[in-house]
């Protein structure tokens, strides 16, 4: 099938209202003139490839707007996207409008790739992918669904944009979906095919087009919650953050002997950090849950949990300073396991008592600049070998909300294609919905603490699906880990960063651990 190009998503916004006759979002009627002035380098994670560029010079026709910001495809490198208009709409909505350029000499998919992976199999399509990072509420917002189409945005088929982009070639593609909270003057845009792209201007003029309004239609917000976990490095506890709540998993095995509900010696030290947590939350209710493997029957972990819960329900309301705290004390027994029970490591974790309450406020304001800032090329410590792959740190970069981002690249040095799956093979208890590059970790030294990827949660009928918040290998990007001669591929991950970190250690896969600066 040849690929058919539109020159902005003006055409594409067009053809979608004589598809469906719904209501559009006022707009101006032409994309902006080409800059007069050079627009300032919009920071680019470019993996090199060896294959020969085609001329970027726009032909006619096609969108010439400035770049907002870019990014490149880790799978295909020749596939650049770039953002070239996000308008809040009515103080609610957003309008995205990315520019999808090929600068290679072959023809580039891009349905596949822009497609969002966490939703069901029949609506991964068209550009359903595109989506925004809201930080500050830890919520990734995806497009609009309507009833009758998987997304408000832009469909190849519908919009006549076809399933390829030709060498040389670019089409513009939109999203229509919920603003950020806040009403903050930039967002960090995401995308299924490479690293986010940090500080985009929203303007809060009318977008340049006129797109579906989501107010004239039923529509469903999509949205995934981001939840960041970490755990002290004695295994203890484990904690999830999503933004409103903490979670803190205290471990069975540190607080209790085996069958036992009374606290041992050790448990009050690993108590004292979860009452600190509590008495700088805002938290009225503080929920206590017992937990149990699958081991043993209901009639022994039921009543076990219970009187566990109580113990620790107990023991932290000793420890807290401050007055006006009501606990909530529940025993689950085995029903409500975070991860499977055929592993020693899922059995341990699931042996768990849970305590739940509102998130502390942050000690001090996150330190976000204005523009994006990355590592030197090359920088000394930021660099480690495994045989014939190569790795380098690009940005351990905090966000808003307390959000990292991690990026970094992996190129091959060997003379032959390889592939480095090391970087999907994560520990064994950990359970996400597809392949992803999530075996990272973050190391604070100081406080003894390990921050592990974030997980992008997806209610299910059976229960919540988790996606990592990090690059995607699996279905169309299964091939995301080949790597040719010479070939170099860029990769990210969202972590939970403390307020205070500086510094700290990254290890990703089976490269030699490097010390990172937080930027």
């Amino acid at each position: 099938m040849n690929a058919r190009t539109t020159s902005t998503g003006i055409v594409a916004a067009a053809l979608m209202l004589a598809a469906t006759g719904c209501g559009m979002l006022p707009g101006g009627v032409a994309a902006p003139p080409p800059s007069t002035s050079a627009p300032a380098p919009a920071p680019s994670s470019e993996p090199a490839t060896s294959e020969p560029a085609a001329a970027e010079s726009p032909r006619a026709g096609q969108d010439t707007r400035p770049a907002l910001a870019e990014s490149r495809s880790t799978m295909t490198a020749r596939l650049k996207v770039e953002v070239v208009g996000l308008n809040r709409v009515k103080g609610k909505h957003l309008v995205a409008q990315l520019r999808l350029s090929n600068t290679g000499t072959e023809q580039v998919p891009w349905t596949g790739e822009m497609g969002d992976h966490t939703r069901k199999l029949g609506q991964i399509r068209w550009a359903s992918g595109i989506g925004v990072l809201d930080t500050a509420a830890r919520v990734w917002l995806l497009p609009y669904q309507p009833a009758d189409s998987p997304c408000l945005c832009s469909d190849h088929e519908r919009d006549d944009l076809g399933y390829f982009i030709e060498p040389g070639e670019s089409i513009t593609v939109y999203a229509v979906l919920p603003a950020p909270s806040g009403n903050p003057a930039t967002a960090t845009v995401v995308t299924p095919v490479g690293p986010p792209m940090l500080n985009v201007p929203i303007s809060d003029e009318p977008p340049a087009g006129d797109f579906p309004d989501p107010d004239a239609q039923p529509v469903t917000p999509v949205t995934r919650r981001l939840v960041l976990p970490s755990e002290s490095l004695d295994k203890s506890e484990e904690t999830a953050d999503d933004g409103a709540d903490l979670r803190v998993n205290l471990s069975s095995d540190v607080l209790f002997a085996v069958n036992r509900a009374t606290l041992t010696p050790r448990a009050k030290a690993v108590l004292a950090r979860t009452a600190k947590l509590i008495d700088a939350s805002p938290a009225t209710v503080v929920k206590v849950d017992g937990h149990a493997d699958s081991s043993g029957t209901d009639a022994i972990n039921d009543p076990l949990s219970r009187r566990r819960a109580v113990a620790v329900q107990r023991a932290l309301s000793a420890l807290l300073t401050r007055e006006g705290v009501r606990f909530q004390a529940r025993g689950y027994g085995s029903r409500r396991p975070l991860y499977e029970n055929d592993t020693d490591e899922g059995k341990r974790r699931n042996r768990r008592v849970t305590v739940t309450f509102t998130k502390p406020k942050a000690e001090q304001p996150d330190p976000v600049g204005d523009v994006v800032q990355t590592l030197a090329p090359g920088a000394d410590g930021l660099t480690a070998e495994d045989g014939r792959f190569g790795l380098e740190v690009t940005g351990l970069r905090r966000l808003p909300g307390g959000v990292g981002l991690l990026t970094y690249t992996v190129t091959n040095r060997g003379p032959e294609e390889s592939w480095y799956n090391e970087l999907h093979d994560a520990q064994d208890w950990e359970a996400y919905k597809y392949q992803a590059a999530g075996n990272v970790r973050l190391t604070d030294v100081a406080a003894r603490r390990l921050y592990l990827p974030g997980r992008l949660q997806v209610p299910t009928d059976d229960g919540v699906d988790s996606y990592c918040a990090c690059t995607d290998v699996s279905g169309v990007r299964v091939s995301t880990e080949k790597f040719a001669p010479d070939q170099s591929r860029t990769f990210w991950s969202l972590f939970d960063l403390p307020d205070d970190a500086r510094t700290l250690n990254v290890k990703i896969a089976t490269f030699q651990e490097l010390s990172v600066p937080v930027q």
